[in-house]
Protein backbone atom coordinates (compact mmCIF):
# COMPACT_ATOMS: atom_id res chain seq x y z
CA UNK A 1 0.00 0.00 0.00
CA UNK A 2 1.39 3.39 -0.98
CA UNK A 3 1.75 6.36 1.33
CA UNK A 4 -1.20 8.77 1.07
CA UNK A 5 -0.47 12.42 0.45
CA UNK A 6 -1.72 14.80 3.16
CA UNK A 7 -2.59 18.37 2.18
CA UNK A 8 -4.06 21.46 3.81
CA UNK A 9 -6.58 23.83 2.31
CA UNK A 10 -9.39 26.28 2.95
CA UNK A 11 -13.05 25.41 2.40
CA UNK A 12 -14.38 27.63 -0.39
CA UNK A 13 -17.90 26.24 -0.81
CA UNK A 14 -20.22 23.85 1.03
CA UNK A 15 -22.18 21.51 -1.24
CA UNK A 16 -25.02 19.05 -0.46
CA UNK A 17 -24.32 15.63 1.13
CA UNK A 18 -21.28 16.83 3.13
CA UNK A 19 -19.24 17.61 0.03
CA UNK A 20 -16.96 20.63 -0.02
CA UNK A 21 -14.97 22.52 -2.62
CA UNK A 22 -11.55 23.12 -1.07
CA UNK A 23 -8.73 25.35 -2.31
CA UNK A 24 -5.35 23.75 -1.62
CA UNK A 25 -2.30 25.76 -0.59
CA UNK A 26 -1.00 25.25 -4.14
CA UNK A 27 -4.10 27.03 -5.52
CA UNK A 28 -5.78 23.93 -6.95
CA UNK A 29 -9.50 23.30 -6.28
CA UNK A 30 -10.57 19.79 -5.25
CA UNK A 31 -13.86 18.19 -4.29
CA UNK A 32 -13.65 16.80 -0.75
CA UNK A 33 -15.91 14.70 1.43
CA UNK A 34 -16.00 14.16 5.19
CA UNK A 35 -14.26 11.15 6.71
CA UNK A 36 -16.42 8.67 8.59
CA UNK A 37 -15.02 9.59 12.02
CA UNK A 38 -15.89 13.25 11.43
CA UNK A 39 -19.46 12.27 10.54
CA UNK A 40 -19.65 9.93 13.55
CA UNK A 41 -18.56 12.62 16.02
CA UNK A 42 -20.65 15.31 14.25
CA UNK A 43 -17.71 17.65 13.64
CA UNK A 44 -18.95 20.66 11.69
CA UNK A 45 -16.98 22.10 8.78
CA UNK A 46 -17.89 25.59 7.60
CA UNK A 47 -16.84 27.82 4.72
CA UNK A 48 -13.53 29.47 5.60
CA UNK A 49 -12.28 26.62 7.83
CA UNK A 50 -8.77 25.30 7.33
CA UNK A 51 -8.86 21.53 6.90
CA UNK A 52 -6.35 18.71 6.60
CA UNK A 53 -7.16 16.05 4.04
CA UNK A 54 -5.85 12.96 2.32
CA UNK A 55 -5.68 13.34 -1.46
CA UNK A 56 -6.88 10.58 -3.76
CA UNK A 57 -3.86 9.20 -5.66
CA UNK A 58 -5.80 9.41 -8.94
CA UNK A 59 -6.63 13.09 -8.46
CA UNK A 60 -9.72 15.23 -8.21
CA UNK A 61 -11.05 14.15 -4.80
CA UNK A 62 -9.96 14.23 -1.19
CA UNK A 63 -11.15 12.99 2.23
CA UNK A 64 -11.29 15.61 4.99
CA UNK A 65 -9.78 14.05 8.09
CA UNK A 66 -9.20 17.01 10.39
CA UNK A 67 -10.33 20.57 11.00
CA UNK A 68 -7.36 22.72 11.96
Amino acid sequence: MSQAEVAKGIVEEALPNTLFRVKLDSGELVLAYLAGKMRLHKIKVLVGDTVEMILDPYGGRARITRRV
